[in-house]
């Protein structure tokens, strides 16, 4: 349980500006690193019990994954947090996304679904809606853009091989790489996915335009099908 003392009356190196000075960022728990951005607690509570009180918030999600998932409305019901401490506290999450995708960006490498996985990881793991995604790669496997095509069930009756393939035509691709989440986290693929990956190489294969692999995302894992030797009809 966190201490609801004020800062003040806290022991000097319990307190995270100090505990920041001698240490580094590296021995700060959770809690204390949220402590240091939200700056003040609320009378009576320090900016410890405030930030313990934000981590414990989302029953579902809790600890920093929950920064994703509480929204705005649900921050400012938190006694002491309004509407300035909570947009600081969601561009938290956004910019640890931003971080996270900038730094795998230059990791990518086309035949390695792990590179993708980690690429798409902080941006997809925390979606509550199964989302599709599809890279457009050139002859030399470099990235020509990525679109999001559909958001919502992943299923051959929303999802066709001809939005995919005219989608990549639009960026003259020569290869495509599917990547979706599941929000359940556990990325084993279900046999609509397997259908559609199946339908998408066929397409492909008539259209010269071809299907390296198609990846689920989970939660801090991910599944390859053509690694699972899934792609193609038995």
């Amino acid at each position: 349980m966190t201490n609801h003392k004020k800062m003040k009356q806290l022991p000097v190196e319990m307190r995270p500006y100090e505990k920041f000075r001698k240490l580094g960022a590296k021995k700060l728990s959770d809690e204390e690193l949220l402590a240091i951005i939200l700056r003040s607690g609320t009378k009576g509570s320090s900016s410890l019990a405030l930030a313990s009180e934000i981590l414990t918030c989302s029953p579902t999600y809790p600890g920093l994954l929950g920064l994703h998932h509480l929204s705005l409305t649900q921050l400012q019901e938190i006694k002491g947090i309004g509407e300035v401490k909570a947009i600081q506290i969601k561009c938290i999450g956004e910019l640890s996304r931003r971080i996270a995708k900038s730094a795998s960006k230059s990791a990518l490498r086309f035949q390695e679904p792990g590179t993708i996985a980690d690429y798409y990881m902080e941006d997809m793991r925390h979606l509550e809606q199964e989302t599709l995604v599809c890279m457009m790669l050139d002859t030399r496997n470099h990235l020509l853009g990525e679109t999001e095509l559909s958001r919502g069930t992943v299923n051959a009756s929303l999802i066709s091989p001809r939005e995919i393939y005219l989608e990549a035509m639009s960026y003259h691709a020569v290869y495509i790489i599917l990547v979706h989440n599941h929000p359940s986290g556990d990325p084993l693929p279900s046999e609509e996915d397997i259908r559609i990956t199946r339908r998408v190489c066929q397409a492909g294969e008539i259209l010269g335009i071809s299907l390296l692999d198609h990846i689920i995302i989970g939660d801090l894992t991910y599944c390859s099908l053509r690694q699972e030797g899934m792609m193609q009809l038995t």
